[in-house]
Order: structure tokens, then C-alpha cells, then sequence
């Protein structure tokens, strides 16, 4: 399924406009629409499905942070006007969605991570890749995937135009700096919300132990590794992971009807 891109009072984002329940997808770092394709043809059909673009490359400096996007995010729910949203989030966008969710709980129905930050996060090390080094970009990037098939040129592309984007690069370092000040440890058990956690086991930049241990702190949360997958499992392994988010949306909702 394809969508467009629309455009109201500055915030840029895809919506399937479908009769039902929403499933807000927050996107990663890295971060672009194809990421959820997989997400967005399977559920479109039952769900208004909608992925918000993270304005990280767009924010004044002095305001780039996860808290930042925490207070787009709100006031994007705000305008769209939805009640309860499923809300899903990938790498920095799991993030953005524990720490909305910590926020704004009686707008949260169910919240789903894969690869989330938030505990613990390896990026690309101690440095920033060194800028117009096309090879070690491409490199790094597949590093993401236990299949680096999965790593296209075009994502590579993407990765190495925001790398070598002197504003974009900037703010990408403050935002994963800010990431990593912003630890949830001591604040996930106030998640109320039915809460989904889905992990590749081969994960090296939010490795298993990370997936283990958001499942000690949030109360009754459920975990599934998927294997032979890395950090972004629902474009490494998305016929899997849609059916386990399927079974636990619709447990969520018979939960609901019934209460």
C-alpha cells in the first residue's frame, strides 16, 4: 500500500485513513517510512494506521532532544484529535513513545517496542563516522541487520546524505546524547498500559539483555525474540512480527470491549 505524504499546520505524516482503532508508528534515528511498510500494508485495513515524520533534522538546535519529539508527538495526537492510540516505536522512537506514554497515559490503549532506547543503546561508537566515507557507512548500516541484504543502497544512501549533512549530522549526535541522559530505569514501572516488547536476537545496538530487562521493569508486559534478526525486526522479519503485534492488538481490544 502506498501512501502520500500529507501536510497540515506544519506536521508532515502518512494516515490511512481507515475506520478503526489508531496505530501511531514512531520511527528510529535513521529513521524513514519504508521502515514500517510492512506494518503499514498489514494493518491498514483494520486500523488507522499512521506514521508522524520526526522533525530531528528540522528543530532549532537549543531544542533537539527525546523530549523534543516527546512534545511533537503530543502535540500532534493533539491536533489529529485521537482518543486512544496504540502506539508503536522502533530504536529512538521506543524512546520518544515510553516517555509520551509516562506522559500522557489516558491517551494510551497499548504501547509495542522493537529495538527501543531507553535503558541501554550502542550506536555507532565513540565517534561519529568519519563524514564521506561511503564504504564504512554502508558497513555500519548493515551491521543494524543479521541480513545485510536487508540494508539497500537506497537506505545506505539515506544513512550517508544525513551523515554527510553538516546540520542533520549535528543534530543527530544531540539527539542520541540526549537519548542516552534521558535513561527510563527508574520510571518504567509506571507503565499501566498493556505493553508488547518484540526483539531481534541478534541485536547488537539494543542486544537482548536490554529487551530482558524492559520486561522485568514494565509489570505485565509481553516479550518475543525473533531469530536470526537484528534491530529492526519488522523490516528483517516482518511476516512474524506482524502476526505477533496482530494477536496482541486484538487481545488488547477484546480486553477492552469486555471492560
Amino acid at each position: 500500500m502506498t501512501l502520500t505524504v500529507k501536510e497540515e499546520n506544519g506536521f508532515r505524516f502518512i494516515e490511512s485513513g481507515t475506520q478503526g482503532e489508531t496505530l501511531l508508528l514512531l520511527h528510529g534515528l535513521f529513521g524513514a517510512l519504508s521502515n514500517f511498510q510492512g506494518i503499514i500494508n498489514h494493518f491498514s485495513a483494520n486500523y488507522n494506521v499512521v506514521v508522524p515524520l520526526l522533525p530531528i533534522y528540522e528543530m532549532p538546535i537549543l531544542q533537539v532532544s527525546v523530549m523534543g519529539l516527546v512534545d511533537f508527538t503530543t502535540k500532534f495526537v493533539e491536533h489529529k484529535g485521537y482518543d486512544k492510540v496504540h502506539l508503536l516505536g522502533n530504536s529512538l522512537g521506543g524512546h520518544v513513545a515510553l516517555l509520551y506514554a509516562l506522559a500522557h497515559p489516558e491517551r494510551i490503549a497499548s504501547v509495542t517496542l522493537t529495538g527501543s532506547s531507553g535503558l541501554f543503546e550502542s550506536a555507532f561508537g565513540t565517534a561519529f563516522p568519519k563524514r564521506g566515507d561511503y564504504e564504512y557507512i554502508k558497513n555500519k548500516t548493515a551491521e543494524t541487520f543479521y541480513d545485510p541484504s536487508v540494508a539497500s543502497k537506497e537506505l545506505v544512501d539515506e544513512v550517508f546524505d544525513i551523515v554527510n549533512d553538516r546540520n542533520k549530522a549535528i543534530r543527530v549526535v544531540a539527539t542520541a546524547k540526549s537519548a542516552v541522559r534521558h535513561n527510563l530505569g527508574d520510571k518504567l514501572h509506571k507503565i499501566k498500559a498493556p505493553t508488547l516488547l518484540i526483539w531481534g536476537k541478534q541485536d547488537s545496538v539494543t542486544p537482548p539483555f536490554v529487551a530482558e530487562k524492559f520486561h522485568e521493569l514494565i509489570a505485565g508486559s509481553q516479550l518475543f525474540f525473533l531469530d536470526e534478526c537484528g534491530h529492526a525486526p519488522m523490516m528483517e522479519k516482518p511476516e512474524d512480527f506482524n502476526a505477533i503485534l496482530d494477536g496482541f492488538l486484538k487481545e488488547v481490544s477484546e480486553k477492552n470491549s469486555v471492560a
